[in-house]
């Protein structure tokens, strides 16, 4: 028969990762909220910050979470094992995942610099103040916004600056901003007409990439199910009144099974992400 016990640790499990996950958030409407009131609510979290040690809960560590539960359920020490090596697995991947979105948000506000930089030359803006506002505005230069806009101000090498600005991930249309910017300076081309040249170019390069993506969306999609079936395997003979988990753990045969079935289910998902990443990368 099968006991309500691991149907109470996933209970506590999910409860817990959704209280870990929905902090943050909580945090950012309680700041919206407050943003621009008369004072500081009663439990500031800067002063609190300020007077108790800054924990960090990183969302990698659930998996000692489910883990857990997982131990509790099998009565076995495995599950926290596969857990604690897949903490930093899954942070590298949550990083690379960070990282990405980091690059798409620079290659936006760099078409967006491109569009604020020609509007204010149409405007009547000189091309140096057209740049010192319109890098304040989108903040597409990051690190090098300080040494782009002291060229720009004081006048400087502009599109040197502008090619060490491009040297950050998804900031490659910055090079392109700096050839425009050259051939302005060296043979009186207009800027304006340049920069709408090349904001169409990357608008047109970045919707590309969006298409490729939608079309593989159905791939992802298989990928994520073949790493849910395992999940729905077990769900199935709980719900036929087996006890996997325990025949999994605390037999022979089902070690076996186990060790076999999570080496196949890692090398699938890897060749099937691979084949994914491979598309996108064309």
């Amino acid at each position: 028969m099968v006991t309500g016990q691991p149907m109470y640790a996933a209970v506590c499990a999910g409860a817990a990762a959704w209280l870990v996950l929905d902090r943050e958030r909580g945090l950012r409407r309680a700041r919206l909220l407050f943003a621009g009131g008369g004072g500081a609510p009663p439990w500031d979290a800067g002063m609190w910050r300020r007077r108790l040690p800054a924990v960090r809960v990183r969302r990698e560590w659930l998996c000692l979470v489910v883990a857990a539960v997982l131990a509790v359920a099998a009565r076995s020490v495995l599950p926290l094992v596969a857990g604690a090596c897949a903490v930093p697995l899954v942070g590298r991947r949550l990083r690379a995942a960070a990282r990405a979105r980091e690059r798409e948000r620079r290659a936006d506000a760099v078409i967006a610099l491109c569009g604020a930089v020609a509007g204010e030359l149409r405007a009547g803006w000189q091309p140096r103040q057209a740049l010192f506002w319109a890098a304040r505005t989108t903040g597409a230069l990051g690190g090098e916004e300080a040494a782009v806009l002291a060229a720009a101000r004081f006048g400087g090498d502009v599109p040197e600056a502008l090619r060490r600005a491009a040297r950050e991930d998804g900031a490659d249309g910055l090079v392109g901003l700096a050839a425009c910017w050259q051939v302005a300076v060296d043979g009186g081309a207009g800027l304006g007409a340049g920069l709408d040249r090349l904001e169409g170019a990357l608008r047109e390069r970045r919707d590309q990439r969006e298409r490729l993506r939608a079309q593989l969306a159905g791939a992802w999609a298989t990928v994520g199910l073949l790493a849910v079936l395992p999940v729905v395997a077990l769900a199935m003979g709980w719900a036929l009144g087996a006890d996997p988990l325990r025949v999994l753990f605390h037999t022979p045969a089902g070690l076996g099974c186990l060790v076999a079935g999570g080496l196949l289910e890692t090398v699938g998902l890897w060749w099937a992400g691979r084949v994914v990443r491979a598309g996108e990368e064309q």
